[in-house]
């Protein structure tokens, strides 16, 4: 994590990058809080609703790696992301056409086929820049991922007091043009090329996969995040169904962002107090800590909005920590993969899991029952953080023993 001796980049070189993340997070800003309540406004059950949303998540079972690897073996990740984006803007316009259940899977599982693919690159080809013998240069990170955190808390706010007053309409061109801006500025990005790999059998990957530490960081992954799906997805419905209108729901949302700039924008001050591991420990505590106010308290505004202002430990630091994690343990060739693994089993599994069973849990139970089994997963991720924090102790104390 430190910044010592961090490599020679220019501004102009990173500029592109946050202005890649801001649109980025500008268009998920938007579509991820706000697909529920259109897909509802359609008339559809929350079965389906659940199934649909699925869909960002089934993709990211397969994409990310598969771009991953193309990536990490042509060395050309600008090139694909700019192809990336033009695929997702043209499939995109497909939901102005019909609202067909099976069409609307369709489209949405081939536009985000393309976008499930394009941070992973994004984040790797970055990394690449502000990385130096395997250390993330916190601070220069940050500065570029909070544009993301910009973007994300307009569109977050704007699209929902579009939507209050003119209902969900015209959630379509909002995905249009959020896309549309993408393509603006991936086409901005400089074509950095990396050497391209002649990958073989074994290059690495499997070694690496194979250690305790590498099993463990992904087992704290794949537990928290799906913790954190019952936001991603069911938070809206959640607070719509209490009674908040969907200016107040984009408020909430917007503060979880605000508290995210804030932690992207200092971190770099305190992210050395502790371990990688044990800030894993942390975030996955409060994450439970987040779901059982969300669960208990979610008609007290108050109780609300601070479990939301724990979004800068549970989403930001704990992200930050993860990039940095996988740059210290995925260098080089392994870097696109990594990034990619990060996807599949931080946000692919997890999706199509939290999704449909959120969807049977709120279906048959009602949604603040969501909330409630995602305390005991939370803690589930936290013990593997444990574990992680015992297992990197263990390879620290080992030189020392021999």
């Amino acid at each position: 994590m430190t910044t010592d001796a961090a490599p020679q980049v220019s501004r102009r070189q990173l500029v592109p990058f946050a202005a890649l993340s801001a649109s980025y997070f500008a268009h998920i800003g938007f579509f991820n809080p706000y697909l529920p309540l259109w897909l509802k406004s359609l008339g559809l059950s929350l079965w389906m609703i659940g199934l649909l949303t699925s869909m960002q998540a089934v993709t990211r079972v397969f994409a990310p790696y598969l771009w991953g690897w193309l990536s990490d073996r042509s060395g050309e990740r600008v090139p694909l992301m700019r192809w990336c984006a033009g695929m997702a803007l043209l499939c995109s316009v497909g939901l102005l056409f019909s609202d067909a259940p099976w069409w609307l899977a369709a489209v949405l599982f081939l536009m985000f086929t393309h976008t499930s693919a394009m941070m992973p690159m994004s984040e790797a080809a970055m990394a690449h820049l502000v990385s130096h013998q395997g250390a993330l240069d916190v601070r220069r990170y940050g500065r570029i991922r909070l544009w993301g955190s910009l973007g994300f808390l307009v569109t977050v706010f704007v699209s929902g007091a579009w939507f209050e007053a003119h209902g969900m309409g015209d959630f379509t061109w909002w995905t249009v043009l959020t896309l549309a801006a993408i393509n603006l500025s991936v086409w901005s990005l400089p074509n950095v090329r990396e050497e391209a790999q002649h990958i073989q059998g074994q290059d690495g990957l499997a070694q690496v996969m194979r250690q305790p530490s590498t099993l463990w960081f992904f087992a704290t992954l794949f537990f928290h995040v799906l913790s954190h799906v019952a936001i991603y997805t069911f938070l809206s419905l959640y607070l719509d169904e209490l009674g908040y209108g969907k200016d107040m729901i984009g408020l909430l949302w917007a503060l979880s962002v605000v508290v995210e700039i804030i932690g992207f924008f200092t971190q770099s001050r305190w992210l050395h107090w502790l371990s990688l591991p044990a800030w894993l420990c942390v975030c996955t505590g409060l994450m439970a800590l987040r779901m059982g106010l969300t669960a208990g308290f979610g008609q007290v505004l108050w109780v609300l909005l601070l479990a939301q202002c724990l979004h800068v430990f549970t989403f930001a630091i704990q992200h930050t920590v993860c990039i940095a994690w996988l740059s210290q343990h995925f260098p080089g060739r392994l870097r696109g993969r990594g990034q990619a693994l990060y996807a599949v089993i931080g946000y692919g599994f997890t999706g199509v899991l939290g999704a449909l069973g959120g969807a049977a849990l709120s279906t048959r139970l009602g949604l603040q029952t969501v909330f409630w089994v995602a305390i005991p997963v939370a803690l589930l991720g936290l013990l593997c953080a444990l574990m992680l924090r015992s297992a990197a102790q263990n390879h620290t104390h080992k030189p020392a023993a021999a």
